[in-house]
């Protein structure tokens, strides 16, 4: 099997080892990736670090059309990189185009927002001693970008980490995660083919106990983190002085009152706990029910995960496909066997096959049982009836996790309040917490991390203001 190179300053490099990437349905080999040697890091950062004043200076266009030729690119080969996300991830077909359709869009909103970012000007003479002056406000990048992208969606986070780089005119080195490399470093492939100068991007598929160095160089001001909450918080606490952003975990809570669209909520909720297999910092994990409607609720929301379709992820038919590996699974099962020892009970699914958990609801859950405190992160969910707006808040804000929330609710005063009451990043009225808008700000708040995604905020934590103030002007 052909290796797979990293791309070092924009350059294909093969190094002194590999990475096996498997199929987590099956265990079969998918791809092999080339580990890059620490003298490989070395030149890929000191290469960034050179280029820093370079990139800022690129004009617009030539990183707008970059992008746009990455958007366009993945397009074309749009199936085939849906293939490869599947054979690396897991995730089934169905997922996997969506994620290559996502990841289009995040190239071409970088593209409008590279070709849109320009300064601003304010005048200063609202004050008497400021007159004849103003103030013309720029923002210039912070230095290099260390990225960091996890496994669930390797394609995708992946782009949110290059894209507003590029658009913002700085460097990146992108860490992808060692169990899916390979979306990561076709990325690489398509970015290579554009005329972005030499050192502007680099991807280093690293095992992550070589990661701590470049955390550590003085040389990536900017750390990029999407991943588990240990890591980041860890990540964070290790850079004081970077700027670091942070998209962490949630235990996502959907809220269902009594003026919602019973079928509507069933449906949306039943997907979106199970879709990627639960593997999403998004996915619906808690439902808080209004107790006048719980009854006729709670049945149309087994049906619809009882429902779903599991399996092999290569059938287009498939909903629900393995977690990223059998460990993964085997965590899952004893989270919901230790909620189901302490009194919980199982309304549909509760079983795993190697890497596969079955789309499970629970009901009757502790209050302090990790499927209800902590990030599952595989397809279950436990759903709780709740007397009414101030319990159903009480309970989603009782959580160490802010990153959304969903209320499935008609009242707009209600959607206004959950909008000001609700500590979390943001808040979907009408559909699941698991929706997300790749043009949006996108982030959370308390362990769920800090900063915001969304490729106009992202160039906006890679950049900071600089102003130059002109006097003497005849305003």
């Amino acid at each position: 099997m052909n290796v797979t190179p990293f791309w070092l300053a924009g350059r294909p490099e093969t190094g002194a080892g590999e990475l096996t990437v498997t199929h987590p349905y099956d265990g079969r080999v998918v791809g092999t990736a080339a580990v890059p040697t620490p003298e490989q890091v070395e030149e890929a950062v000191a290469a960034a670090d050179a280029l820093r004043a370079r990139a800022a200076a690129l004009p617009l266009h030539v990183r707008a059309e970059a992008l746009a030729h990455v958007s366009a690119r993945l397009a074309e080969r749009s199936e085939e990189v849906a293939r490869l996300i599947t054979g690396e991830n897991g995730k089934p077909l169905l997922w996997a185009r969506g994620e290559v359709t996502r990841a289009i869009s995040t190239f071409r909103f970088a593209a409008e927002e590279a070709r849109r970012f320009s300064a601003t000007t304010q005048r200063l003479d609202t004050d008497p001693a400021a007159e004849g002056r103003i103030a013309y406000i720029t923002r210039v990048p912070r230095g290099p970008v260390l990225g960091i992208s996890p496994f669930n969606f390797p394609l995708n986070l992946a782009a949110h980490k290059i894209a507003p780089a590029i658009a913002a005119g700085t460097p990146i080195v992108l860490k992808p995660a060692p169990a899916t490399p390979l979306s990561a470093l076709l990325l690489g492939e398509l970015l290579a083919e554009t005329d972005l100068p030499a050192g502007m991007f680099s991807i280093l598929p690293v095992p992550n106990d070589r990661a701590s160095a470049l955390v550590d160089d003085p040389r990536l001001p900017i750390v990029s983190f999407t991943g588990s909450v240990p890591v980041g918080w860890a990540i964070n606490d290790r850079a004081p002085r970077k700027h670091v952003t942070l998209e962490l975990g949630g235990n996502g809570a959907a809220v269902v009152l009594p003026d919602a669209d019973l079928d509507w909520a069933a449906k949306r909720i039943g997907l979106f706990s199970n879709y990627q297999a639960g593997q999403s910092c998004i996915a619906v994990q808690r439902v808080y029910v209004d107790r006048s409607v719980y009854e006729e609720f709670v049945p149309k929301l087994v049906e619809t995960v009882a429902g779903l379709v599991t399996g092999d992820p290569w059938d287009d038919k498939t909903q629900v496909g393995p977690l990223v590996s059998q460990e993964a699974a085997e965590r899952v099962e004893s989270w919901v066997d230790e909620a189901v020892a302490a009194g919980a009970k199982v309304l549909t699914g509760g079983t795993r096959e190697g890497a596969a958990y079955a789309p499970t609801v629970l009901a009757n859950v502790p209050d302090d049982a990790k499927v209800s405190r902590e990030e599952v992160f595989g397809p279950v969910m436990l759903v709780q009836p709740v007397d009414g707006v101030d319990e159903a808040f009480a309970l989603v804000n009782d959580s160490k996790f802010g990153l959304q929330a969903g209320v499935f609710t008609r009242n707009l005063d209600i959607a206004f309040r959950a909008h000001r009451e609700l500590d979390v990043g943001g808040v979907v009225i009408g559909d699941v917490p698991s929706y997300r808008a790749d043009q949006m700000p996108y982030g959370g708040v308390k362990d769920s991390g800090v900063g915001r995604e969304g490729l106009r905020s992202a160039m906006a934590d890679y950049t900071e203001e600089k102003v130059m103030i002109l006097t003497g002007l005849p305003l």
